[in-house]
This record gives C-alpha cells, sequence and structure tokens, in this order.
C-alpha cells in the first residue's frame, strides 16, 4: 500500500470514530448517483447528512477538482486532513476536521446549506440501502 493510501485509511478511521462518537452513522466510499465517490458520508441523528473528503497531502488536494460537485449531495461538505497538512489550502466555505487514526476534530465548522426535501429523502435512502447492503455482504 502507498503511502498516500496509508495516511487516508488512517484520517478515514479517526474521522468515522469522531462521527460515531456524536451518533452518526458513517458509510465510507459513498457512490452518488452521479458516479462520484465520496470518502466518507454520515448521516446524523436529526437527519442531516455530511460529506467528508479525506485529503492525505497537498498533491492530493490540488489534484481534487471534483469537490465542489459534492455541495448539493449533503448538508455540510467536509475536508479532514492530518496534523501536517498546509491547511491554508483548504478554502473557506468548507468545515474542516484534523484527524489522526483515534479521533479527530473540527478546526473550522461548516456552513450549513440544508438540502431540498426530495433530495435528501433520495440520499439518505441510499445511504441506508447501501449501509444494509454491506452488512449483509452484498456490496457492490
Amino acid at each position: 500500500m502507498d503511502q498516500r493510501a496509508v495516511v487516508t485509511e488512517r484520517l478515514v478511521r479517526g474521522a468515522a470514530r469522531y462521527l460515531a462518537s456524536m451518533g452518526a452513522g458513517v458509510v465510507t466510499e459513498f457512490r452518488l448517483t452521479t458516479g462520484r465517490r465520496l470518502d466518507l458520508m454520515a448521516l446524523l441523528p436529526d437527519g442531516r447528512l455530511w460529506a467528508i473528503e479525506v485529503k492525505s497531502c497537498a498533491d492530493d488536494f490540488r489534484s481534487d477538482a471534483k469537490w465542489p460537485e459534492y455541495r448539493e449531495w449533503c448538508d455540510a461538505l467536509w475536508f479532514c486532513v492530518d496534523v501536517d497538512f498546509p491547511q491554508d489550502m483548504i478554502p473557506e466555505g468548507v468545515g474542516l476536521m484534523v484527524a489522526d487514526a483515534f479521533d479527530a476534530h473540527v478546526a473550522r465548522e461548516a456552513p450549513e446549506h440544508s438540502l431540498h426535501a426530495s433530495r435528501r429523502k433520495a440520499v439518505t435512502l441510499k445511504f441506508a440501502l447501501c449501509a444494509a447492503r454491506r452488512l449483509q455482504g452484498m456490496d457492490s
């Protein structure tokens, strides 16, 4: 496994543990209906949907031009990075989590932008079906 993948795996684990401590359900590598894949999608206890993109290094962030598309599929968009990541690279208007393999903390809150009710229902249903299929070992 290359170094970027190792860092990504560690950050995904820490962010997922943090979100779970908030009572959220988390699905990793969540595929949107557009075909794009989020690193993490979280369903919070109040029904909000958070999209979290993990960036293993500055080059990983610079090479990703697709992340603005994720806004229309969530109530809040976040980046998750490690402590050594140059945080000033992360643009305003998105949240920022800093993680390690065990936990994460919020460095900057994500602005909320509520999904339309029909989009919320569709994404929540897709989230539930994805989670159930993974539990059943039928993940595709």
